[in-house]
């Protein structure tokens, strides 16, 4: 009599977060197997719905990416009512931000899921993300923010 190992099944905002740890090309294979073909997904840059505009969406954003990986820092997970908080960092190279330099991005994405996730919306700063790193938004962003004490 042989004994197999018992299978660990991951849920599925552990799914998303092992998705998310590379995030480029090879991921877009994979959208499917955590997605839901009706997906809403929602940041502060844009809005796409269902699985074939979120690959789409997904593939032009990685463009100009010359790197980029998520660090998932905590999480709230309420599995009998399908929802999830995800707090992460962001860690990115972009061809036309500071000269394709390393960039941080702290945020979180709350999830909606049954087996698949319907539901993403992220939450981040948009600013930091893209406006202070180009030359003219970004001076007179960060002379706004010294004005105002914010760091």
């Amino acid at each position: 009599m042989t004994h197999s190992a018992p299978t660990l099944s991951l849920s599925v905002p552990q799914k998303i977060r092992n998705l998310y740890l590379r995030f480029d090309k090879k991921i877009l294979e994979s959208l499917a197997d955590v997605y839901s073909e009706d997906i809403q997904f929602r940041n502060p840059l844009n809005a796409v719905n269902g699985l074939s505009e979120l690959q789409e969406y997904f593939s032009e954003s990685m463009g100009n990416l010359l790197e980029c990986r998520f660090e998932f820092h905590h999480s709230m997970e309420m599995p009998e009512r399908g929802e999830a908080m995800l707090f992460w960092t962001m860690h990115h190279r972009h061809k036309k931000l500071v000269g394709g330099k390393a960039l941080e991005l702290t945020g979180n994405s709350h999830l909606l899921y049954k087996d698949k996730v319907y539901y993403h919306r992220d939450y981040y700063d948009a600013g930091s993300m893209v406006y202070e790193h180009l030359p003219l938004m970004g001076f007179a962003i960060r002379r706004i923010k010294k004005r105002m004490g914010a760091k």
